[in-house]
């Protein structure tokens, strides 16, 4: 079995800024998992990036990383 790179070591953050750029690093990652040729990836891109629908799931899942990234950090309080 590979040995794989940890690269996520914990959920937690200094600030909500750093927090949002950690769910779009997830949300990433997320898709370089589900598709790891990135030919294919890159292929695939012109589709997603031009379909209001393809957008608009991407930031949904942007939006779900930052909520759990958010309760991990009990919202910066």
């Amino acid at each position: 079995m590979e040995q794989k790179e940890i690269w996520l070591k914990n959920l937690i953050t200094e600030s909500p800024q750093e927090g949002y750029e950690l769910a779009i690093k997830l949300s990433r990652m997320g898709v370089k998992t589900t598709q790891p040729n990135m030919e294919v990836l890159k292929l695939l891109r012109k589709d997603y990036a031009n379909s209001a629908s393809g957008l608009t799931a991407a930031s949904h899942v942007i939006a779900l990383n930052f909520q759990t990234i958010s309760a991990a950090n009990n919202y910066w309080r």
